[in-house]
């Protein structure tokens, strides 16, 4: 016998005859250990229970002994494979199935044995009308159970050698992540689609900061109901700086608001290495991350993506949560395109603000043209009538009234024309008075237009105010920090050095806080204030032009006094 020394373990197939007696006795004078069956199928259970280095049998059972091994190979892949695997016969009866599809439940087992049936009847249909095995398609399934489980099969006809059915092969697979992934996919879309949706009928009737006030909240109701984020900010990029201006905040500390990022990859957390590379960035533990900035207490992993539009970062969608390793890569393709969504809302929302902003400005400057011919007529109307009616006392006082009132139609026009927003309606409220209704307090007026400031002015000090105007923000953040403090700050949103969310902030840093309004001209909002301002406690908005009726109004609210006229 040759040397067997190598082989440590060996199954001997003995079979019915005495040959292995010897051969068994050989083995166990060279040190090998010989494991002894007397058939077949006590060979395949020894194999399958244990690793051999060698098998010695007869040459007549050779053949039997490799086909079985390669059965068993078979039945190891198939029952390794991640889908499962069965094989139904005519009557409709699964004659075998691989471990993956036995582990299932036996509703699942059950639906998929029906399919494959239909599929049989529908193979042998097939071959019916046409002999030809090659029109033999697969057949595909999808099985629902309950409405919470998904099932995908694949059914595939065997034929025997002469070309008669004879059983039906099905692949099977649960599809239930995949098809809940797909779901939440089409919510995500649905809910983009919605955010983006601002020039709708009742969307129309709004304001420019009504809407945006709609947009934020739309975004919040997403956020935490679709995506189940409940601690998140989004940052936008001011594109004079080029700093990461926070514009929502939800379930953070005010302080993580009030750190100051760039768009830079380097030294400017998380956010700033996202909005300069574009690149969306899961952090699964805050401790072990240099580039984490302090954000929510007690952070352990974040999730950043971009706001991107086009093909332009225009902001940050940042995510964060009290457990190590929350985000995963689906949550990072959500965000992202949740976050495409976001990005194309704000852009419509500008875009719309701009269009209105300098379409108002044309129209305003073609009414005062076409206007201008018939007041001049009217006034000449007047003149003549003045003058035929010289003794009649009444007459001529109803035409200066009326002349009185064209001044003022006129001057408006031309105000609005040249594009400087001044308040409606002065004329009435001072002949109206306002006595000393907001006597000792102190309100700052800041806005770059001086028309603007000095028309604030004298209305609020009719009204018995103190006022200080400031015609940039360095004054004004000057003056918020002197000694006086202010009962009330009005502030232009965008000024050459300032805009109104750094004087709204500058306000909030002041120990008593002072409330804050901003104005702006038709909503036009390009640093995204009055958003961000409402998420810390902006008291109101003014949209230029306004009355005074309206500023006044809104000044006894934020001041928490009652409004004499109502």
């Amino acid at each position: 016998m040759a040397d067997a020394s190598r082989f440590e373990k060996i199954l001997v197939l003995a079979g019915s005859s005495n040959w292995a007696s010897p051969v068994v006795e050989a083995l166990r004078r060279q040190n090998c250990q010989s494991t002894v069956v007397d058939n077949l199928d006590e060979a395949m259970l020894a194999i399958g229970s244990g690793a051999f280095d060698a098998i010695i049998s007869q040459s007549g059972d050779f053949m039997a002994v490799e086909r079985s091994l390669a059965d068993m190979q078979t039945r190891l892949i198939l029952d390794t494979i991640g889908e499962g695997v069965c094989l139904v016969n005519p009557d409709g009866r699964i004659v075998w199935s691989n471990q993956r599809m036995r582990a299932w439940k036996p509703d699942a087992i059950d639906r998929i044995r029906h399919v494959c049936s239909d599929a049989f009847s529908a193979f042998s249909a097939a071959l019916g009308n046409s002999p030809s095995p090659d029109r033999l398609r697969v057949k595909k399934y999808s099985i629902t159970i309950d409405d919470t489980q998904f099932f995908e099969v694949v059914c595939s006809a065997v034929l025997d050698a002469g070309g008669r059915m004879r059983y039906v092969v099905a692949t099977c697979w649960d599809a239930t992540n995949s098809r809940r992934l797909q779901q939440k996919l089409d919510a995500i879309d649905q809910a983009g689609r919605e955010l983006v949706r601002l020039e709708g009928e009742a969307i129309g009737k709004l304001n420019v900061v009504e809407r945006l006030r709609l947009l934020e909240e739309k975004i919040i109701k997403f956020c935490r109901q679709l995506m189940h984020f409940d601690h998140f900010n989004i940052r936008l990029v001011d594109k004079k700086t080029n700093k990461l201006e926070p514009v929502i905040s939800v379930g953070l500390p005010d302080q993580a608001a009030l750190v100051e990022l760039f768009a830079v990859p380097e030294g400017n957390g998380i956010s700033g290495y996202v909005a300069a590379t574009g690149r969306s960035y899961i952090c699964h533990d805050v401790t072990r991350d240099s580039r984490y900035v302090s954000g929510l207490d007690m952070a352990h992993s974040s999730l950043t993506v971009p706001l991107m539009l086009h093909d332009r970062t225009i902001g940050v969608f940042n995510i964060e949560s009290n457990d190590y390793g929350f985000f995963t890569e689906d949550d990072r393709q959500f965000a992202e395109i949740f976050g495409r969504y976001v990005a194309i809302a704000l852009n419509i929302l500008d875009l719309l603000i701009v269009e209105r902003y300098t379409t108002s400005g044309r129209l305003a400057e073609n009414l005062a043209c076409e206007l201008a011919a018939p007041l001049n007529d009217i006034a000449a109307d007047i003149d003549k009538i003045a003058d035929e009616m010289i003794d009649d006392g009444n007459v001529q006082g109803l035409l200066s009234n009326i002349t009185a009132n064209l001044q003022r139609i006129s001057e408006s026009l031309k105000g609005v024309s040249r594009g400087q927003q001044v308040l409606l309606g002065t004329g009435d409220r001072a002949r109206q008075g306002d006595g000393a209704v907001l006597s000792g307090k102190r309100i700052l007026v800041a806005d770059d237009a001086h028309t603007i400031c000095d028309t604030l002015k004298a209305v609020l000090k009719r009204a018995g105010a103190h006022v200080d105007v400031a015609e940039n923000g360095t004054k004004a953040c000057a003056l918020l920090a002197g000694e006086s403090p202010y009962d009330l700050v009005i502030s232009d949103i965008k000024m050459p050095d300032c805009n109104g969310y750094e004087i709204f902030n500058r306000a909030r840093q002041l120990g008593h806080q002072p409330p804050v309004i901003l104005m702006t001209g038709f909503g036009y909002d390009p640093n995204h204030s009055i958003i961000r301002a409402r998420q810390n406690g902006l008291a109101a908005t003014l949209l230029k032009p306004f009355t005074v009726q309206t500023l006044m109004g809104v000044v006894f609210k934020a001041l928490g006094m009652p409004d004499p006229e109502n």
